[in-house]
């Protein structure tokens, strides 16, 4: 007769608050483009790699790989902001690490342009010549 096998017990890891929807959706509220990266129109991903600890809080970040130009210290300060849930598996600590990448992506720009057109005259009748306006408003994707 064989013995009954017993369920492994695997580490719960600490998650997300909210799934990576939330994570989405907290990075694109939070984020501040750095003003060095829009003056250079720099862009890229961040990847970053850092610890959980046992209550959820992140410790020990760094920039694996990175634009520069301030991104890489905005995505350090994004990471520390991020809520995990607090682990523990049968009264032991855990401390997790994880890899993210965090996408930097410039604005979308509105440009205004404008054209001066003055009235032809016309031999028929005499008109009042006035000045026209055209405007024509661009939205740019880089």
């Amino acid at each position: 007769m064989q013995k009954p096998k017993k369920e492994r017990d695997f580490l719960d890891l600490p998650k997300l608050l909210g799934g990576k929807k939330a994570f989405r959706e907290f990075i694109a509220k939070n984020l501040r483009y750095p003003k060095e990266a829009l003056k250079n129109r720099i862009e890229g991903d961040v990847l970053i790699s850092f610890e959980v600890n046992d209550l959820g809080k992140v410790t020990s970040a760094k920039v694996i790989n990175g634009p520069g130009y301030g991104c890489d210290e905005e995505a350090l300060r994004l990471i520390h902001l991020i809520p995990f849930s607090k682990t523990r598996k049968q009264g032991v600590r855990v401390k997790s690490t994880f890899r993210t990448k965090i996408r930097f992506e410039l604005p979308a720009q509105t440009s205004l342009s404008y054209q001066y057109k003055a009235k032809e005259k016309t031999a028929e009748k005499p008109k009042k010549q006035g000045i026209s306006y055209t405007y024509t408003i661009k939205k740019q994707q880089s």
